[in-house]
């Protein structure tokens, strides 16, 4: 695919260093040709210099062929202009704009941004994807990560297993016979070694859960908090909700995460900023249950007297990498109960591995499964992003029957997954959205069903398959599958 990326900051290097390893043809077009030759350096990528708004500059870019725009530049008036500009003379095909006023969210699709108005098919906001995904964190106390599918009907959780739980120490067939009942899938475990990044466990019904594994499930929502606890907590019991919250940081991710809690009663929130004008500002726009406080999140005695160790969530989230990895390592040793520290840096990220913090988020990783689906070949419905990119989970629909497809009307053991594969769940008797072969797909039923797949589960027409890939060089394996032909020989 051939795809343009208007803005070379944080957000569009991202987003190039994930569509570059998959071998599309990537131009990025910015202002600054130091930061063009740095991505052209380190990436198989070609840059352009100049401004995304100015036709001659698009049209050097390769616009006239395109098949993508991503505009993600630093500001909202420019990404909407360029979006407009591509879809009026160069007819780009799919249009997507990083806007960050909250006001525009509420126009998508509208006649603001549709074809009349600015010509954007998506808008993305990294913002409030952090926000949503922090709020599942806040939910699922346990896992160090939520990822929904199929309308939030289906969850990818991971959670660090910890010795005494339920279901560590047990292999994955004694955890299936021990909970038979249970629509869950264990589909990958990686394991601590020291001195050395984690190591992907291929995962069958002889491989063991050990204290300390990073294991990713899959499940239906309904099951989530019950897994959790079988996998992290000693007794199986759910550990203790959320209800104190301290939020270093009141930017933009800040002001959001603090609007979003402070309005529900069950949490007791204060935030912690420098800046005295923007504590005011903060102190206007927040609930009035909301504390801000103002002052440096590094501030030992200012975290004693606020109670730090009554706190079941620390979130770092200032615009500073290394305040919010202090800021952490500081909570956490004055008795914090669980950390998170917001990290632009892949390379600091990768750092986090063995230290106390216990969640590293970039804030490009949630929301690129966004941009994920639309590169996506197929019916894909969902991409999430895992381990800073080298994995991804993936919710495609199988469309056609058993002529036109290679998977419908097939039982899983006949279809040929690649073996590093792993077909983690299937969501049937959901709507019908995009198929191609409607008169194919079978009658809603009125409440879908979350179906872990055996050997002899036979894929139907708008079956939603949920796989878990280790590494991102088989999703093309994967969508060639579910590509509906006249004939699959």
């Amino acid at each position: 695919m051939k795809i343009i990326i208007l803005g070379a900051g944080r957000v569009g290097q991202s987003v190039a260093e994930s569509l570059v390893s998959e071998k599309n043809d990537i131009t990025v077009i910015d202002t600054d040709a130091r930061r063009l030759r740095e991505l052209q350096d380190r990436w198989d990528l070609r840059g352009v210099v100049g401004n995304g708004i100015d036709p001659t500059v698009l049209a050097e870019a390769g616009a006239r062929d395109t098949d993508l725009l991503i505009a993600c530049a630093a500001q909202d008036e420019t990404n909407l202009v360029c979006c407009k500009v591509a879809q009026v003379v160069f007819s780009i095909p799919t249009r997507i704009a990083r806007v960050r006023s909250s006001g525009f969210a509420q126009h998508e699709g509208a006649e603001l941004l549709g074809k009349d108005g600015f010509g954007v098919d998506r808008i993305i906001c990294p913002e409030d994807s952090l926000t949503r995904y922090i709020g599942k964190l806040v939910e699922y106390p346990e896992a160090l990560q939520v990822r929904e599918f199929a309308g939030g009907r289906a969850c990818l959780v991971s959670v660090r297993a910890r010795a005494g739980a339920p279901l560590v120490g047990l292999q994955i067939a004694a955890i299936r016979e021990k909970a038979p009942d249970v629509a869950m899938r264990i589909v990958a475990i990686y394991r601590r070694f020291l001195d050395e990044p984690d190591r992907f466990v291929p995962c069958d019904g002889a491989t063991r859960v050990e204290p300390l594994d990073e294991v990713f499930v899959l499940a239906g929502r309904e099951r989530v908090a019950q897994i959790l606890a079988a996998l992290h907590c000693r007794g199986g019991q759910p550990a203790r909700p959320v209800r104190r919250i301290m939020i270093a940081g009141g930017g933009r991710v800040g002001l959001r995460l603090a609007r979003q809690l402070g309005l529900q009663e069950r949490f007791n929130v204060k935030v912690l900023e420098g800046d005295v004008e923007r504590c005011m500002h903060l102190a206007a726009e927040l609930p009035p249950d909301v504390l801000v406080l103002q002052g440096d999140a590094t501030d030992e005695d200012l975290l004693s007297g606020e109670g730090i160790e009554e706190v079941d969530l620390f979130l770092a989230v200032t615009d500073d990498d290394e305040d919010n990895i202090m800021a952490c390592l500081l909570a956490k040793k004055m008795g914090a109960s669980r950390v998170l520290a917001l990290i632009n840096r892949r390379s600091y990220a990768d750092l986090m591995h063995g230290t106390q913090i216990d969640i590293a988020l970039s804030p490009a990783q949630a929301m690129l499964g966004e941009l994920l689906a639309y590169v996506r070949r197929g019916d894909v419905q969902a991409v999430h992003s895992l381990r800073r990119g080298v994995a991804e989970a993936l919710e495609i629909v199988a469309r056609g029957d058993r002529k036109t497809s290679r998977v419908v009307g097939r039982r899983v053991e006949e279809i040929r997954l690649p073996p590093e594969v792993h077909m983690g769940l299937i969501v049937r008797g959901l709507p019908e959205t995009n198929a191609e072969t409607p008169a194919e797909a079978p009658e809603p039923v009125a409440e879908p069903q979350v179906i872990i797949p055996r050997s002899n589960t036979v894929i139907e027409s708008n079956d939603h398959v949920v796989f878990f890939l280790p590494h991102k060089r088989l999703v093309r394996d994967v969508e060639r599958l579910f590509r509906v032909s006249a004939t699959f020989f």
